[in-house]
């Protein structure tokens, strides 16, 4: 016993790797219960010159429509991923932070007394990322925060394909300026930020006829034909072009998935979102976000956690395009 103590005490540090981590790969082990939070236990860093991925959080939820909650969000992802962040992701076989520099840059500021700059305040938050050379994903706050995302992301890499998770396809018709969590893609189709005829709606189940030229796979369609089909639909309609991957929570069924504003049952199982997710490997993504989380309507966490496994899936999605070269091409 004495010798097991003496050997304790000779251990080095391995607690707060967030703040003392030396490099942005590798994998980091500690009491997942204490420490600096940061995404996975990545090091935390405002400055993300030198990542290759960029994690950080967008408190926002003043254009939710229902329940509040979701600028909560991003502290609750974070915390639930140190139950990811022991081990490599399974089923994946490499461990994207091996490969992947990886850095958490904290959250956006905005000033929330100044409800009108903070569109722009996110977008300039996604631009000094992506002018780092670093490639963003986003932990949410409401879905509107992909807006100003996309228009940062349009900026750099041109006319995007979207990939939408969702209940809700967010293309309700708007006036110019309105922040609001439902009119997003409508406003960017209308920009000119994304392409439609190359873009996917996956998990819909409310009433929207003005689609806009999406492609969409409602929650039926995938319930019936899998998450194999569903890859091999959206490889036709994705191919090699640049995609941005949006992931509202509240895609999931409200059973998987209560902590959200605006849950609508009907959904997709949490086997189902990461089946599907992972079946996507070698998509050409450049940029991507987990969002709606709300953590005041969570219970045992279990929203957070399937926000951060997803986050985590998403790393290996861009890991297996950008570092091992996988491809995602039309037939």
């Amino acid at each position: 016993m004495l010798q097991f103590a003496g050997a304790r005490r000779n251990m080095p540090n391995k607690i707060d790797d967030a703040i003392t981590a030396k490099t942005l790969t590798g994998l980091r082990s500690e009491p997942n219960y204490s420490g600096v939070l940061s995404f996975a236990r990545r090091k935390y860093s405002k400055d993300p010159k030198g990542a290759d991925v960029a994690i950080t959080g967008v408190p926002f939820d003043v254009a939710t429509t229902n329940r509040p909650g979701a600028r909560l969000g991003p502290r609750a992802i974070r915390a639930a991923s140190t139950e990811v962040a022991w081990q490599r992701n399974w089923p994946w076989e490499f461990d994207p932070f091996e490969i992947l520099k990886t850095a958490d840059c904290g959250d956006c500021y905005f000033d929330h007394g100044r409800p009108e700059t903070i569109p722009a305040a996110i977008e300039a938050h996604a631009r000094g990322i992506l002018d780092s050379g670093a490639a963003m994903l986003a932990l949410g706050g409401d879905h509107f925060i992909t807006l100003p995302i996309l228009r940062a992301h349009a900026a750099k890499h041109g006319k995007l394909s979207l990939l939408h998770f969702d209940a809700h396809t967010d293309t309700w018709e708007d006036e110019d300026g309105r922040v609001d969590h439902g009119t997003m893609f409508f406003h960017a189709v209308k920009e000119g930020l994304v392409d439609p005829r190359r873009s996917a709606q996956v998990g819909i189940r409310t009433t929207n006829d003005a689609t806009l030229g999406f492609h969409i796979f409602d929650a039926d369609w995938v319930q019936a034909h899998g998450a194999a089909a569903l890859a091999a639909a959206l490889r036709d309609i994705l191919g090699e072009h640049k995609t941005y991957l949006t992931f509202d929570i509240d895609c999931v069924d409200p059973a998987f998935a209560p902590g959200t504003g605006t849950p609508v049952c009907g959904g997709l199982s949490s086997a189902q979102a990461l089946q599907t997710v992972r079946a996507l490997r070698g998509v050409n993504l450049v940029g991507m976000d987990v969002v709606e989380v709300s953590p005041p309507f969570d219970h045992a966490e279990v929203t957070a956690l399937l926000a951060a496994t997803l986050a985590y899936d998403f790393l290996c999605l861009y890991a297996a395009r950008h570092r091992l070269g996988e491809k995602f091409t039309a037939k």
